[in-house]
């Protein structure tokens, strides 16, 4: 029941988070069709986000994935993004009714994957590592199912955009067949204090700030991905061919990183989390520089140098989450992993925003530059959630 149940969720996510990067995936071809500035297509991008950190909050302040069945809310959250997706192509792209669909879309998705985490920590214990390691698996294989997409249709930026609507139903179906594990904790009302437990418990609140190092870095990267690779393709190619190749460096860079998720969180659970979370991030700020190094040099090179970086920078992300699920109370971790990602993401609506800004400023080059800076912050900050570290404190009483 356990392996079925979380082969099922996890194609339930790789099928509903399809819909993150679709504005992504089709921005270069929908330029080519209407005028975009610089401000709608970031937009365009980040309305996701924004409306999933305002879902994430609503999901964590008022405990649904903690008080409520999170299968259902998982598929009706599915449900509600694939429509307001669709809803896409029937109105101007570009214009304020559909970023506001964006909105709602990242909105709806908050009860995928923070709810989906609740179902995943669901069925163990020892092993949450690899469980929530294969959940955001499907979420990274998910985001970069939009380019791959994107590349088999071609132009076709309308057919893109209804076959990931497609497929978030299927997920809505796929979840309703998996079951509640045996260590599922349900709260039967919501305790605002329970919040609090993010700033005056240390260790989390050491998880937490880890967490929004590597969120620094992750969503600028898989936002812009494509439009940087193509900038940097251009320089040794023509523009049609750069555009092309760019969504397949997209597809490759974010969805080899879903590989290794789950393998790390195998890792993880044997050598400790904390420093599953330190060593991705320490390769992944390095491939950040890397990139800057090599940008505009030889094609195959700039390509194996975002393959590496989308191998590292995600690997780490579920580990955070798992350990706010081994630290918080167990009725309340849906709550608080919501919380975690609610603040994670309003960062990423600081950063996807950004990039494109100061990547015209100080090229990308200089912006990948500023990425690795997420990373530092992270490595330092979970470096005190060892598990050395955490055996002196319990072994000092700290």
């Amino acid at each position: 029941m356990k392996t079925r149940s979380m082969t099922l969720l996890v194609l339930a996510e790789v099928a509903a988070m399809s819909l993150w990067f679709v504005s992504s995936a089709i921005l270069v071809d929908l330029r080519s069709e209407v005028s975009l500035s610089a401000l709608q297509s970031a937009m365009l991008v980040s309305g996701v986000a924004a409306g999933f950190v305002v879902g994430a909050l609503y999901v964590a302040m008022s405990g649904i994935a903690d008080r409520y069945d999170p299968r259902k809310v998982f598929a009706l959250s599915a449900v509600l993004a694939a429509l307001a997706n669709a809803l896409m192509l029937a109105v101007p792209p570009g214009g304020a009714i559909s970023i506001a669909l964006r909105i709602i879309t990242g909105f709806a998705l908050a009860g995928v994957y923070p709810v989906g985490m609740k179902i995943a920590v669901g069925w163990g214990l020892k092993d949450r590592g690899w469980l929530i390691g294969l959940l955001v698996g499907g979420l990274t294989l998910g985001s970069a199912s939009p380019h791959l997409l994107a590349f088999l249709g071609g132009a076709n930026w309308r057919l893109t955009t209804i076959l990931a609507s497609l497929l978030a139903l299927l997920a809505a179906v796929l979840v309703s067949f998996t079951q509640a594990g045996p260590h599922h904790a349900a709260a039967a009302k919501m305790n605002p204090r329970v919040i609090a437990l993010a700033w005056t418990d240390r260790r989390l609140r050491r998880a937490f700030l880890g967490y929004l190092g590597h969120m620094w870095e992750l969503y600028a990267l898989w936002a812009w991905i494509a439009p940087a690779a193509a900038a940097s393709y251009v320089l040794q190619t023509s523009l049609d061919e750069a555009t092309q190749l760019s969504k397949l460096t997209a597809f490759i860079a974010i969805g080899a990183g879903a590989l290794l998720c789950p393998f790390a969180g195998k890792l993880a659970d044997a050598l400790g989390k904390a420093e599953l979370t330190i060593v991705s991030m320490a390769i992944s700020g390095s491939s950040a520089i890397a990139a800057a190094v090599v940008f505009g040099g030889p094609m195959w090179l700039v390509f194996a140098v975002f393959v590496v970086w989308g191998l590292s920078v995600i690997p780490d992300s579920a580990q955070f989450s798992a350990m706010v699920a081994d630290l918080a109370p167990p009725e309340s971790s849906g709550s608080l992993m919501s919380l975690q990602t609610a603040l994670g993401f309003a960062l990423t609506i600081v950063t996807v925003q950004l990039t494109p800004l100061l990547a015209q400023v100080i090229g990308w080059p200089g912006l990948f530059c500023v990425l690795a800076l997420g990373p530092v912050v992270g490595i330092i900050s979970m470096s005190g959630l060892t598990r050395r570290r955490l055996k002196g404190a319990i072994d000092t009483g700290a």
